[in-house]
């Protein structure tokens, strides 16, 4: 399990929230630890039609946490947030399995 929190970004081609929440994520992955993985909601038919009117979507660790806009100050709380609650979890398994 990697430590670093997985971002992702649930958009689609010809999106310019999109394109402008992508560019948002990558300027702050260059400043804090994340994996950043885009997913082309038109290329699913089941994604497209959860977030079709929703896009942007941000999800941290498999859960929603931005629709339509990222507030960086926010994000990255939330992603402390989701690093502090990975690391939680890594110490309580090495824990329970001693």
């Amino acid at each position: 399990m990697s430590s670093q929190p997985l971002v992702e970004l649930f958009s689609r081609p010809g999106c310019h929230l999109c394109e402008e929440v992508k560019a948002l994520l990558q300027r702050l992955q260059s400043r804090h630890l994340f994996t950043l993985r885009e997913v082309n909601i038109a290329a699913d038919a089941a994604l497209l039609a959860q977030y079709e009117a929703e896009i942007p979507v941000v999800c941290i660790n498999g859960r929603k946490a931005f629709k339509y806009r990222v507030d960086a100050k926010k994000f990255i709380q939330r992603l402390q947030h989701a690093q502090d609650s990975r690391q939680r979890q890594l110490w309580q398994r090495l824990w329970h399995n001693k």
